[in-house]
């Protein structure tokens, strides 16, 4: 046995319900293969300041910039994301070592009475912390009130069933991890096109460390290659959080599906792609394709929402 092996690999996480579904579906797929792993919550500064929407809140990342700290502090081993807030630029000696295969893509709007968007009353309140799903909604119906809500999951469920919304979006993949099943319905991806990487959960490690190695077994080629294809887009656009953009890569035969948009804040422009792409040239096609998205009028969208939105976060910081 080599110096360490059987070391235990201390799992960082938050501790909000779904990040410890996450972290112990991560847990018990290690220990399947005989690796000894312990969990350890931490609370960052995204679950600590709930006043705020997410996109006033400084920078991106806001839910990982504190994990990573731990681990390059060797406090932690192996840090368990959702994928979509894992920032395209990350420190150069941390790496996502293994990809899950990827849940479920899908916005899910949630009512107490099971109500398609379209059926929605007029002027009917809608939850959401997203701005992309913000504008998303507007454009598919202008007559709505879309609403911050924020807080944990429990915590929104509760303002649903107290009234304060009609409805509130949120990411099938996370009912699903939570084994719940509600009332609401499943929007299509040609209408809501999801953030880059949602319902993808992704494991950090240290560049060269025995947990990069251990957590390699569970990586999926395939789901690696799509959420690939969506982060050197979202990268290529910028904005991070503050710009409303979806992108969705879906293998379909022997050819990758990709759709991305931006829109504008109030959802009535919108610049979009849609092209089925050659997987073997599927890092140089996801640039060409956000380059042609930039120069389509995207990038005047990506300035546009940035500078509304850096201006209101100064104000509040």
């Amino acid at each position: 046995m080599n110096p360490g092996e059987d070391k235990i690999l201390r799992i960082g996480t938050r501790g909000s319900k779904l990040a410890l579904a996450q972290a112990n579906l991560v847990k018990d797929m290690l220990e399947k293969h005989g690796v000894k792993t312990v969990i350890e919550i931490i609370k960052t500064t995204g679950d600590a300041v709930t006043d705020l929407p997410l996109h006033l809140v400084q920078g991106f990342g806001v839910f990982v910039r504190e994990i990573d700290d731990r681990m390059l502090a060797g406090e932690i081993d192996i840090a368990v994301h959702s994928m979509k807030d894992v920032p395209t630029e990350r420190p150069p000696e941390l790496v996502i070592a293994a990809v899950l295969k990827r849940d479920s893509p899908h916005d899910f709007l949630l009512n107490n009475e099971g109500t398609k968007l379209k059926d929605m009353p007029r002027r009917a309140v809608i939850g959401t912390t997203s701005l992309r799903r913000r504008s998303q909604i507007l454009r598919f119906r202008q007559d709505l009130t879309v609403k911050e809500l924020r807080g944990n999951i429990d915590t929104r469920l509760r303002k649903l069933g107290k009234g304060e919304y009609d409805g509130i979006f949120l990411a099938e993949a996370g009912l699903e991890r939570m084994k719940w099943d509600m009332p609401g319905e499943r929007l299509s991806i040609d209408d809501f096109v999801p953030s880059a990487n949602q319902g993808t959960v992704v494991i950090v490690t240290k560049k060269g460390s025995r947990a990069e190695e251990v957590v390699k077994v569970l990586d999926d080629k395939k789901t690696r290659m799509e959420t690939g294809i969506e982060r050197i887009i979202t990268g290529i656009l910028g904005g991070g959080c503050l710009v409303p953009i979806g992108v969705f890569a879906s293998t379909e035969g022997d050819r990758i599906h990709v759709r991305a948009e931006v829109l504008s804040v109030d959802g009535k422009r919108q610049v979009k792609i849609d092209e089925f792409i050659n997987p073997a040239e599927y890092q140089k096609e996801a640039q060409r394709l956000g380059n042609e998205l930039k120069q389509k009028g995207g990038g005047e969208l990506v300035e546009e929402a940035v500078e509304k939105f850096a201006l209101k976060r100064g104000l509040h910081g």
